[in-house]
C-alpha cells in the first residue's frame, strides 16, 4: 500500500565443487566495465530510507561486499524508495546490478529516470514518464539487468523508483542490500578552454587551446577502494 510521504523530510555461482573452489576467478569477469568510482557519493540522496545515508552507503558496497548483510537500505513509512544518484563522468550505462532477497520486502517495480535537473520527489516522480521500467525479479541472487543503452548514453544523474514490492501492498518495508553499474564512462575536463583572438594570426606562435580533451575507459568497480579490486 501506498502512503503519504508528505509527513516526511525524505532528504551467480555454483558452489557445488566444494570449499577448494578459487574465488579469484569470480572477482575479473564480475568487474568488467562496473562504475564505481565514477560515482558521487556525497551528493546521492535517498527519500523514504529508514535510516540516514543507508542508500548511500549501499552504494558503496563493493562487489566483494555484495553479500554483506549490512548495511540494507530498508524503506520507511511505505514499499516506496526514491534515489538520486550523480556521477563525476559521463556515463553509457548498460547494465544495473542489484541483490535484495527471495521474500515480500523485494522490490518489484523499477523506474529510472536519466539527468533529472534535480532530484525528483516521489509526486514528479509518480507523474513523469520514466526512461524505462524495469520488473524485478524475486531472488537473493545479484541481479544484472540489462538497460536501452541508446536511453542512457550520455548519462549524468540517474534516479531510482522503487515504485513497489512483492508483497501486493502487504509490506510496508523493501528492503535492498547491493546495488551498482556496468558501463562504459567518459571523463570530464572541466579545465577552461583560452581562446587567444587577433587578426593575421601566425599559426607557428600559437600552441593548442588548453583544457580539450577527454578520457574514455571503463571503471573497475572498487578498484581504488576499499578492497583494492
Amino acid at each position: 500500500m501506498s502512503h503519504c510521504h508528505d509527513e516526511h523530510s525524505h532528504a551467480g555461482h555454483d558452489h557445488s565443487e566444494g570449499a577448494a573452489h578459487d574465488h579469484s576467478d569470480d572477482i575479473t569477469p564480475a568487474l568488467q566495465n562496473q562504475i564505481y568510482s565514477q560515482i558521487d557519493f556525497d551528493a546521492i540522496t535517498t527519500l523514504n530510507e529508514s535510516v540516514p545515508q543507508s542508500g548511500a552507503a549501499v552504494l558503496k558496497k563493493t562487489w566483494a561486499e555484495r553479500e554483506d548483510e549490512e548495511p540494507e537500505l530498508v524503506s520507511d513509512v511505505d514499499e516506496q524508495l526514491l534515489m538520486h544518484i550523480p556521477f563525476t563522468a559521463q556515463l553509457r550505462l548498460h547494465t544495473i546490478l542489484i541483490r535484495t532477497s527471495d521474500s515480500p520486502s523485494a522490490p518489484q517495480t523499477l523506474h529510472l529516470f536519466a539527468n533529472s535537473t534535480s532530484p525528483l520527489d516521489f509526486a514528479s516522480a509518480s507523474d513523469l514518464a520514466p526512461a524505462q521500467t524495469l520488473q524485478l525479479s524475486r531472488t537473493s541472487e545479484v541481479q544484472e539487468v540489462a538497460v536501452k543503452r541508446a536511453l542512457f548514453s550520455t548519462l549524468r544523474t540517474l534516479d531510482l523508483f522503487f515504485e513497489d514490492n512483492f508483497s501486493n501492498g502487504e509490506e510496508d518495508e523493501t528492503r535492498i542490500g547491493y546495488i551498482g553499474f556496468k558501463g562504459e564512462w567518459m571523463k570530464l575536463n572541466r579545465e577552461p578552454v583560452q581562446v587567444l583572438y587577433e587578426s593575421a594570426a601566425n599559426p607557428k606562435d600559437h600552441k593548442l587551446a588548453s583544457g580539450v580533451g577527454v578520457g574514455m575507459g571503463s571503471g573497475i568497480g572498487g578498484a581504488g577502494g576499499r578492497d583494492g579490486l
